[in-house]
């Protein structure tokens, strides 16, 4: 039998029992079921960050001839490189 899930006050009160108790003493993992979500957004957070202004304005030039925003051609680099790095690592 296993034990009830307690009500949460706030979901950092939540994020502090998890982080203190073991999932499987509470939820029959081998019935969970996969979970979708379509319409999750990844959190976000602004960062200010310096860099050469020459090197600033060659990103700006390429990420012209590819007709994407300058910032998010920063972060596709920034992906391939991340992903890159930790294939590599294993």
């Amino acid at each position: 039998m296993k034990k009830k899930i307690p009500e949460f006050k706030s979901e950092a009160a939540e994020r502090r029992f998890w982080q203190n108790h073991d999932s499987s003493e509470y939820i029959n993992w081998n019935e969970a079921e996969i979970a979708v979500l379509p319409k999750l957004k990844p959190s976000v957070k602004s960062i200010s960050i310096r860099m050469p202004e020459m090197m600033l304005n060659q990103i700006k030039v390429m990420a012209n001839k590819k007709d994407v925003p300058y910032q998010s051609f920063i972060k596709t680099i920034l992906s391939e490189k991340i992903r890159q790095e930790l294939h590599s690592a294993t």
